[in-house]
């Protein structure tokens, strides 16, 4: 299943690294910018982390919201945000309920082996509760002052 623009926010819920949940319904009335990578403390993700937390307060200064999201515990989450400052909220779906809703809980292959993975992804939705963008496969340099400059359009 994939998210097309326009569509509700999925009602589903995370983990927080407090161990209490987020609802992401809750975010209605605000942008929301949810991203999704597949692990802590490796290069991409890292980077991707390091990057929205540089923008962090300029994504807040619109109004919005940012979570990254991955199938990390949130001590391996408090560690990751410890490890490198990072400011960005962290959030945990050990179900993959909602990489399911999001279409991001996918088959990959590497070295001739298949195995379900996350797709690094990132949905920005309006304050109306619908998604505005979403990007797949995302490539890291640059990608969190893009999802900034979509912001900026729809804020």
């Amino acid at each position: 299943m994939s998210l097309q623009e326009g569509a509700k926010i999925p009602d589903v819920t995370l983990t927080g690294i407090d161990n209490q949940p987020i609802k992401l319904s809750s975010f209605v009335g605000k942008p929301l910018v949810l991203y999704f990578y597949p692990k802590d403390d490796t290069s991409g993700c890292t980077r991707e982390a390091q990057d929205f937390s540089q923008h962090l307060k300029e994504f807040e200064a619109l109004g919005a919201a940012v979570i990254g999201v991955s199938k990390d515990s949130p001590i391996k989450h408090q560690k990751f945000i410890d490890k490198y400052d990072l400011t960005v909220p962290l959030a945990t779906d050990a179900d993959s309920s909602a990489m399911e809703a999001f279409g991001v809980w996918v088959e990959k292959s590497m070295y001739g082996k298949t195995y379900m993975g996350i797709d690094r992804s990132t949905f920005l939705f309006g304050s109306d509760g619908k998604l505005a963008r979403a990007w797949r496969r995302v490539k890291v340099p640059g990608h969190a002052i893009e999802v900034l400059e979509s912001l900026r359009r729809i804020a």
